[in-house]
């Protein structure tokens, strides 16, 4: 009745579960923040949506509990087997009868344990043999020993014999105890010799019994031989040597496997020094300088360098002078050579050396000589610290005991030479000493405020103590060491570059000292290029003011002096002349094309300068190669000078040169014998101004020199200017000028060889055909029409497709998308949920582990709680 009861109870119960999950569903259903509604964008008309509210708690505490019930009882159930699989080999196969079963069992017993042993065996190839035998052959014993002494106890002896042989024949001989007498019957006492009969057959017995063994473990050892060889192709062996078949031979490395071996073996670069930067060099420049300054100034005044004075050392009165040592043997061998007295060398040289320093008084030093002095004196230093090294090895077997002695001598000893020598100058030698040091260059200059102090600085000295002093003067005034330094040494561009122009002025230009001077210049604009730009920029100007100012004139002034031509060609030095647009090489070819194109040539000192400008214009493009064509013109008026005079020339000239007037027939020469003696030089700049005063001969070989720079110039622009389209039309004014109206034959050979290169290269570049032109070959453009575009009404809701089978294809790859998004969204939460799992069990393990620490330390409190009251009690029974 209970049973029955107990069911009746629980059926309601049972019943009652249903209404209470509708019940919860409904409660969550009500709850506005358990429900997500999914918004549409627009409603369908007739249209059934399955999921426009949903429930994200109850989906997720479903998916919690699946997850519980098969991924956290897998994830429990790691590592674990419940079933048991027999593995033994051929259990189950009825075909193999059990001796087969055992004798495969051995064999892969003994593979597998074969193999295990030759993992790590390196040299299994390998045959060990000793004295000419393998091991593996001597491991067999075949071979018989006939020994006596060989047993199988390895060499021990039995306790009889041992007795005999080694206790005086106790064993045998001795007489037996009363107690081994009562078990056996009275025998006759053994005489000596009876036993050593009996010993020597049971020796010879023992023996035959070890052979017949041996021959029995023999046979047996035979036996297993011939079965293991039956058995021993199941095993896994790797074939021997004498087997094996013959390795093809490896293929030659190719030259790339050559390179690559070769810089393997190359030498590596080695670390150096730290670079020093500009400020660094300049400071330690600037230190020098001073420390020379320093020094020159001490020898003027005549007063005594106090570092050669010998100064008194300390000795203690315990010293007992142990660090003096010889260092050399200075006695000297006498010997003649010639009938002269044979000196070393050393004393030789101190004679001529003396002599140079009492001569030097007079000379003046340079910059290069003072680097050259600290070069040999660094020279010396190495010398001398290389002497130290060597003595100090040396001296090594005494454990340097000595090394500070040795040291402190050598510097005494240089100190009374260099003291001796001081006090060895009298007065007069210390007067010319003096003498010279002011004669000398200071080290140390300041930088000129104005350009009347820097004309004094330079006035009456040699260009290359000019060059010494400007130098000097970067150096010590470097940007890097002080403030104002930068803008001290921008005027002194200025300075230069007047200095310069006012040495183009004079009446004998002295054009080497000028050619030293530009190198000062040229580091003076890489270190400020914009100031150099400016002072170049604002000279080219000034020059080109005063050449037109000349030109204006009622008489024309010549077309451009020596300073403009030398403003032109420093400015191609100091800027980039291939530059499309530069602030100062255009300003400078706008002054040259004014010169070739408003400057009168009416005599041969402007014609020079004409023809220096074109040289300069043929180098200023001769990167870019751009078209000049005032220097086409001037070249073609220059070569109509030479030319006689004639009503009709057949080509048309450009002002300012004319066909008629005084100065045709300028460059024109009429003697042979001057043309034969001509020698051909570059064009001489510095004797423009003393033409007027030279003879005829040597007027007439200016004249040739004129002509063939021109005929060099055009040869130039014939090479330069080929290639342009417009070439004929350039060069045929020129062309017919040489073929028709040039007297060549008056000429030297060099000349009319020239001539003749020109034309050649003319007719090379004059050949090329024009192409007419012609309209390019093209579709005509078609005029837009208005038609209007067909599109395909889209249906909305459905995939679009050409046919049933594209729209299978992609539904299926839209499928196919879908399904491995929601594979990668569930392996995610399984990889979460195994983390939360991990997380939670290591949580467990720390609070276990912690209250197990707890409980010990609790326990050891109390311990050491009843310990310390014990101790406290038998203190106080005490």
């Amino acid at each position: 009745m209970g049973k029955a009861a107990q069911k009746k109870k629980g059926t309601p119960a049972a019943g009652r579960g249903a209404p209470a999950k509708a019940k919860v569903r409904s409660e969550l259903r009500d709850n506005p923040f358990e429900v997500k509604i999914n918004r549409q964008k627009f409603n369908v008309l007739g249209k059934k949506s399955k999921h426009d509210v949903g429930l994200p708690g109850v989906s997720k505490s479903k998916a919690l509990n699946k997850r519980k019930e098969t991924l956290l009882k897998e994830y429990q159930r790691r590592g674990k087997s419940s079933m048991f699989s027999d593995k033994r080999f051929g259990e189950y196969d009825s075909k193999l009868t059990p001796e087969e079963k055992m004798m495969r069992r051995f064999a892969l017993e003994r593979q597998r344990n074969a193999e295990k042993k030759t993992v790590y065996n390196l040299n299994e190839e390998e045959e060990l043999t000793h004295y000419g035998q393998s091991l593996a052959a001597m491991e067999k014993m075949n071979d018989v020993v006939d020994s006596d002494s060989d047993t199988e106890e390895r060499g021990a002896l039995s306790a009889e014999l041992t007795a005999a042989h080694f206790g005086g024949g106790g064993g045998l001989l001795r007489k037996k105890d009363p107690s081994e007498h009562k078990d056996e019957e009275p025998e006759k006492p053994k005489t000596r010799r009876e036993l050593i009969e009996e010993l020597i057959a049971k020796s010879k017995l023992e023996k035959r019994e070890r052979q017949s063994q041996k021959e029995k473990a023999l046979e047996l050892t035979e036996k297993l031989d011939n079965e293991w060889k039956a058995i021993h192709g199941l095993l896994a062996h790797k074939t021997p040597k004498s087997e094996r078949k013959v390795e093809v031979e490896k293929p030659k490395p190719d030259e790339y496997d050559k390179i690559v071996r070769e810089l393997g073996f190359e030498m590596k670069a080695q670390p150096t020094e730290r670079l020093k930067s500009e400020e660094e060099l300049a400071k330690e420049e600037q230190e020098r300088l001073q420390k020379l300054e320093a020094e020159r100034l001490r020898r003027m005044r005549g007063d005594v360098d106090d570092k050669h004075l010998k100064k008194p050392k300390h000795v203690s009165a315990d010293d007992l002078m142990d660090g003096f040592v010889l260092d050399k043997d200075d006695r000297l061998m006498l010997s003649y050579k010639d009938g002269a007295l044979n000196l070393p060398e050393s004393e030789d040289k101190d004679e001529p050396e003396e002599d140079a320093a009492s001569d030097g008084e007079e000379g003046e030093e340079d910059a290069a000589e003072d680097e050259e002095g600290e070069e040999d004196a660094a020279e010396d230093e190495e010398g001398e610290a290389e002497s130290d090294e060597e003595s100090g090895e040396s001296d090594a077997s005494d454990n340097y005991s000595d090394l500070e002695s040795d040291a402190a001598s050598d510097e005494e000893e240089e100190d009374e030479e260099k003291t001796k020598e001081v006090k060895t100058k009298s007065k007069e030698e210390m007067r010319a000493d003096a003498e010279a040091a002011k004669s000398e260059l200071p080290f140390t200059f300041s930088v000129p405020e104005s350009y009347q102090s820097f004309l004094s600085l330079l006035s009456g000295k040699p260009v290359e103590q000019q060059l010494v002093i400007l130098e000097r003067v970067q150096k010590c005034n470097h940007p890097s060491l002080a403030e104002g330094n930068k803008a001290k040494l921008e005027k002194l561009f200025g300075f230069l570059l007047d200095y310069i122009t006012d040495l183009a002025r004079k009446d004998t230009p002295d054009l080497h000292a000028i050619d030293k001077l530009v190198l000062p210049l040229y580091d003076l604009c890489q270190m400020f290029p914009e100031t150099a730009a400016a002072c170049v920029r604002e000279a080219l100007e000034e020059d080109a003011r005063s050449a037109d100012e000349g030109i204006g004139r009622k008489h024309r002034a010549a077309c451009a002096e020596l300073p403009v031509l030398l403003h032109l060609k420093m400015t191609a030095l100091l800027f980039p002349t291939s530059d499309f647009w530069h602030p100062v090489v255009t300003p400078a070819v706008v002054v040259m094309s004014q010169i070739l194109t408003r400057g009168p040539f009416s005599t041969l000192p402007q014609v020079a300068a004409g023809l220096f400008v074109s040289c300069m214009f043929m180098e200023y493009v001769s990167l870019s190669q751009r078209f000049v064509p005032e220097l086409v013109n001037f070249l073609l008026g220059t070569l109509h000078l030479a030319t006689p005079r004639k009503e009709v020339t057949g080509y048309l000239l450009v002002p300012p040169f004319k066909p008629h007037g005084k100065s045709a027939g300028l460059l024109l020469v009429g003697s042979k014998v001057d043309a034969d003696t001509w020698v051909k030089q570059k064009l001489p700049l510095g004797e423009l101004g003393v033409l007027e005063s030279r003879s005829g001969t040597e007027v007439n070989h200016f004249k040739f020199t004129c002509i063939s720079v021109c005929l060099d110039l055009l040869l130039r622009c014939v090479k330069m200017y080929g290639p342009l389209p417009s070439f004929r039309e350039i060069i045929q004014p020129v062309a017919e000028l040489l073929r028709e109206h040039l007297p060549a034959r008056d000429y030297p050979q060099q000349l009319r060889d020239l001539r003749e290169d020109i034309l050649k290269e003319i007719d090379i570049h004059v050949v090329k055909k024009y192409t007419p032109l012609v309209f390019e070959k093209q579709m005509p453009v078609p005029m837009k029409m208005f038609t209007p575009k067909v599109m395909p009404v889209l249906e909305f809701g459905k995939k679009q497709g050409c046919n049933r089978e594209e729209r299978e294809r992609k539904k299926l790859i839209h499928k196919h998308k879908k399904e491995f998004k929601g594979a990668v969204r569930e392996i995610r939460r399984d990889n979460q949920f195994l983390a939360r799992v991990r997380l939670s069990e290591t949580m467990e393990r720390d609070a276990e582990r912690k209250r197990k620490v707890k409980e010990l330390f609790n326990s050891l409190s109390a311990q050491e709680g009843e310990w310390k009251a014990l101790k406290k009690r038998k203190n106080k029974g005490k």
